[in-house]
């Protein structure tokens, strides 16, 4: 059996009132539509690549932790 991947648990706790469009796109892309939203995804380099661009905005730890 393959080793499951880790996963992610992303919440947004700011708004993107006042960001730019690219990052609240980014939020879209990491389906944080409103604050308080929390969203499970797989671990990754393009995944870690969004949550730096939006890490004033977001809360990350780690899935089922």
């Amino acid at each position: 059996m393959a080793a499951e991947a880790k996963k992610l648990e992303i919440t947004l706790k700011r708004s993107g009132i006042g960001c730019t469009q690219r990052q609240r796109e980014t939020l879209r892309g990491l389906g944080l539509t409103r604050t308080g939203k929390t969203s499970v995804r797989s671990d990754s380099a393009s995944l870690r690549g969004m949550v730096r661009k939006v890490d004033h905005l977001i809360e990350v730890r780690e899935y089922g932790s």
